[in-house]
């Protein structure tokens, strides 16, 4: 008679060699982080030697220095180097209380040197002057040429930052305003480095205020220096602001303290529009919120236009911006590419009433990343003047149309496709 009880089955065991998938998986992500970083490197190369085949040095339209009112203020736009060193020159040999320098990258060439000599004379007859300076953006340029004369106060923004490791954009960002201001008086900002080849082969833009809106720049330096200084600088008097002027604001990204005003601004006046948007950009990667706006604007009948150049000094964000011309061009935003010269503007204006002019892309390390100030100016009186430079600008670019990048290799596109993962890191 068969028993009732049956042998127990053995349950089957899977081991699991969670080394071997960690091996795998690491040399997956290795690989996948590899592949754009190798393009990213390509591409660079590349244009590195198309760069010493077809340098950027054809000529550009400029304009001369051109002053408008804003609000009992001298408002002065330069869209040529020359003519806005001479002027920034000329504020510093005539200080006689304070110079505030601050710049990105201070070339050690002959326009950098200028620039040394007149803030070490300037201290020479007694003039306090406080300098500040990118560390890493002048690793190229001897460290001797930043040695100035003892009673000159120098704030070196430094090289190397926490968040440089772990690719923390927000703590690894750089100092790149641009900022003079002299006696309090007169104050200069916009997108020019100070050297050689900005003062005739870059097209950019700067302002330059006279009046009491150079407060806005004046406490925008005293803020960031008194912020970073070492315990060896001396702390700058924060003064407070005798008069509010809505029509004038400096608007600063302090991205250690997570303030991004920038960015806001942007979106805020491009939501207003309701004729044009004429912007100008080096480097144009914009984020979802700001390209959902631009395309709104299109969208409800605004003309809509971006100005960036066809071939900037970087060529990796040159084929990160192009991963938006898709939607921008379906969305009938127009896009013009400057041709021949590198232009190096960051200014909008909107409707010949808003403006702005600062130091800021509109890419994620400017408008998250680093430190950065932009003026906001509603005057009509301005608007028409960067109205002005737009079209002249214009009058060296081409349009690029939607059936012409549609036309792109399908190399151009796998590339763009590829170097996609490389945005955040710009």
């Amino acid at each position: 008679m068969p028993s009732s009880l049956q042998s127990p089955v053995s349950p089957v065991r899977i081991q699991v060699d969670w080394r071997r998938i960690g091996r795998s998986a690491g040399r997956a992500a290795l690989l996948a982080a590899a592949v754009p970083l190798a393009a990213g490197a390509a591409v660079m190369v590349a244009d590195k030697i198309r760069g010493q085949r077809y340098p950027l040095d054809s000529k550009f339209p400029t304009a001369p220095p051109t002053s408008t009112t804003v609000d009992g203020d001298i408002a002065t736009l330069y869209t040529y180097g020359a003519d806005l060193f001479d002027a920034m020159i000329e504020a510093i040999e005539a200080a006689q209380h304070t110079v505030f320098l601050e710049t990105y990258i201070w070339k050690g060439d002959a326009t950098g040197e200028r620039f040394k000599q007149a803030v070490s004379a300037a201290a020479a007859r007694g003039v306090e002057v406080y300098v500040i300076y990118d560390g890493f953006a002048n690793l190229v340029v001897p460290q001797t040429f930043f040695h100035f004369p003892p009673q000159i106060h120098v704030l070196r923004f430094p090289a190397l930052r926490a968040g440089l490791l772990t690719l923390n954009v927000r703590r690894s960002g750089r100092d790149h305003r641009k900022i003079l201001v002299v006696d309090g008086e007169v104050a200069f900002v916009g997108g020019y480095n100070i050297g050689e080849e900005y003062a005739t082969k870059w097209r950019d833009t700067h302002l330059r205020l006279q009046g009491r809106a150079t407060w806005e720049l004046q406490n925008a330096f005293v803020d960031f220096w008194n912020r970073w200084r070492k315990p060896r600088h001396p702390v700058l008097q924060d003064k407070g602001a005798e008069h509010w002027q809505p029509s004038l604001r400096a608007a600063r990204n302090a991205p250690s303290d997570l303030v991004f005003p920038i960015r806001g601004l942007y979106l805020d006046a491009i939501d207003r529009a309701t004729s044009h948007v004429y912007i100008t950009q080096a480097y144009f990667i914009p984020d979802r919120d700001i390209l959902d706006a631009l395309l709104a604007a299109a969208a409800r009948g605004v003309d809509v236009r971006v100005l960036v150049p066809e071939r900037s000094n970087h060529s990796l964000a040159d084929w990160l911006a192009r991963g938006r011309y898709t939607k921008l061009l379906r969305g009938g935003v127009r896009i013009m590419l400057y041709e021949g010269a590198m232009v190096h503007a960051k200014t909008a204006t909107i409707d010949g009433r808003w403006s702005t002019v600062g130091t800021a892309n509109i890419d994620r390390l400017s408008l998250t990343g680093n430190y950065e100030i932009n003026l906001e100016i509603v005057d009509p009186g301005l608007a028409s003047r960067l109205e002005e430079v737009f079209r002249m600008d214009e009058s060296n670019a081409r349009e690029l149309t939607y059936e012409q990048w549609r036309e792109r290799s399908a190399l151009t596109k796998i590339a763009e496709r590829v170097l996609e993962p490389l945005e955040p890191l710009l």
